[in-house]
């Protein structure tokens, strides 16, 4: 299955040109690095591009202070990883080993020379991508999360940080390691943390937090008003942005959790053109967040719109749940739709603690060795099922109808009936759940026969119905009797994603009539960009 990035260890590196050094020295600034000397410490924000001209420079790993892997950057390499591109925090330091002498580029006008360049932005993504992919493979640098398995709110912090590719590592609260994390952080040895750069705890342990102490949140005023305005990080939002940003549009993407939006939860995608093997939908629109950010899009997260205003100027005016706005000319609605909560009493208060809405490595984890059950009967609750049967002792799949012919693809239907690790039990809903803190069982209500019967379990997967999010429009773009936003022929637009307010567009599965599968939401996100320039410059 294809991955976010290449294998840092496989791929064949291809150095910068004469020409690109020379496009650097031009804009660039050359010291001079002391051996012993920092010229990136952990936790600052990443404003420099640094390009080695001589000497010998390290990575140190956050965590323990350490050389980061074996090798060292020598001249004709650059340092650096992701989080250069969003000017986010640096998960590990710099250190030169000798004296060293380095070409800096202040990272605005290093972004413009990729642009500008493609080839040489190549090289620099995919050197940067597979440094990324390398530290979430082994758990280096980062965060470090201390008793997510007693603890939900640490547990959220690694579904946040799994879905946005950020690297951490899990320590159990009554290890060895938590008790000297904990005395070096000053911490209750008894208290479930997160903790960035060994020093750092982040408290509360909410994904805000997480994204304030990591710098992946900016700046948001009013008054800056941008082109576009793209509420929703999934394939439709992400795909909108990549374009945006390659017609010149100064563009934001605002996202509630997690790059990938519901696609985010599919572990495999193996109907995507161009992927035969499949790839997770995680990796596929994370790759997309990284073209966007490489034409100069800005991707703020975690933030949920609540509200929506339009001024005198017609500018659109979003107001999020941090209470920050943001403005823009042109709007492009791209929130997705949601699992259904199920209408059981204590749910909301396990979730988290067994109950799930999403099927990623984390969970798998803590499901490990288990019954688990997953409610729904569309392609993501059987993706779900086939991944977490790798580890699960049986997986119980509870579908409302008859069958599942007529809701899921006929290729993964016949995988899931020939698994020895999964049932199918039609005609079934949960009627009830049991425990306190954790889930600890099922009642499941066999519809055919009017009989209940319990399932032991800590894990309760819940992929079923869709409501798309559309409350904090206000009222401003017409809905359909179901909640999703009505465009083109019906609102008398001669765009086909324009609503009945000029200027807001609908992509994806947000938009009534649209097909709910990743390649149409890529494709109107792609599409839509051509009617929000004319928008912009009518």
């Amino acid at each position: 299955m294809e991955s976010f990035a290449a294998d840092l260890n496989t791929m064949v590196r291809t150095p910068l040109t004469p020409e690109h050094v020379s496009a650097l020295r031009r804009v660039g600034t050359v010291i001079d690095v002391a051996a012993g000397e920092w010229f990136q410490k952990v936790g600052e924000r990443i404003d420099t591009f640094h390009y080695l001209l001589d000497g010998e420079t390290e990575a140190v790993n956050s965590a323990t202070g350490k050389r980061y892997g074996n090798a060292t950057l020598k001249a004709g390499q650059f340092f650096g990883e992701l989080a250069f591109l969003n000017g986010g925090r640096a998960f590990m330091g710099a250190r030169a080993v000798q004296d060293t002498k380095l070409l800096c580029v202040r990272r605005d006008e290093m972004l413009k020379l990729m642009s500008d360049m493609p080839e040489m932005s190549d090289i620099i993504i995919t050197v940067y991508a597979a440094r990324r992919r390398r530290m979430v493979d082994l758990s280096e640098g980062g965060l470090t999360l201390i008793g997510g398995e007693v603890d939900r709110d640490v547990r959220r912090i690694a579904s946040f940080a799994a879905r946005n590719r950020i690297p951490f590592q899990e320590v159990e609260i009554d290890s060895e390691e938590g008790d000297d994390l904990a005395a070096q952080c000053r911490i209750d040895r008894a208290h479930p943390a997160v903790v960035f750069a060994k020093h750092q705890v982040i408290d509360p342990p909410t994904p805000r937090g997480v994204a304030e102490a990591l710098g992946l949140d900016i700046a948001l005023r009013k008054e800056d008003v941008y082109d576009v305005a793209i509420v929703g990080g999934g394939p439709a939002g992400v795909a909108a942005g990549v374009y945006a940003g390659a017609e010149g549009l100064c563009a934001i993407v605002l996202e509630d959790l997690a790059i990938g939006g519901q696609a985010g939860t599919s572990s495999r995608i193996e109907n995507y053109m161009g992927f035969p093997t499949g790839i997770s939908g995680g990796d596929l629109v994370g790759r997309g967040e990284v073209q966007a950010m490489k034409f100069g899009t800005r991707f703020a997260m975690p933030v949920r719109a609540t509200e929506l205003e339009q001024c005198s100027k017609k500018l659109f005016h979003i107001k999020l749940d941090s209470g920050d706005w943001v403005s823009a000319k042109a709007l492009i609605v791209a929130t997705g739709v949601q699992y259904r909560r199920l209408p059981i009493e204590g749910l909301e208060r396990l979730e988290g603690s067994g109950v799930y809405y999403a099927a990623t490595d984390v969970e798998a984890r803590y499901c490990k060795g288990t019954e688990v059950a997953i409610v729904g009967g569309g392609n993501s609750a059987g993706q779900a099922a086939m991944f977490l049967a790798r580890g699960a002792k049986h997986v119980h799949l509870l579908v409302r109808g008859q069958s599942l012919a007529s809701s899921m693809s006929d290729y993964l239907l016949q995988r899931l009936e020939s698994h020895p690790g999964i049932t199918i039990h039609t005609q079934t809903q949960v009627a009830a759940l049991k425990g306190e803190e954790v889930l600890e069982a099922i009642t499941i209500r066999d519809r055919a026969s009017g009989m209940d019967w319990e399932l032991n379990t800590k894990a309760l997967f819940v992929m079923v119905g869709a409501a798309p999010n559309t409350a904090w429009l206000s009222g401003l773009v017409d809905l359909d009797p179901r909640g999703f936003v009505v465009t083109g022929v019906e609102e008398g637009t001669s765009s086909a994603y324009e609503t009945s307010c000029p200027g807001i567009f609908a992509v994806g599965d947000v938009r009534a009539g649209s097909v709910k599968r990743v390649a149409s939401a890529v494709g109107e996100g792609s599409v839509v960009m051509s009617a929000v320039w004319s928008h912009i410059n009518d």
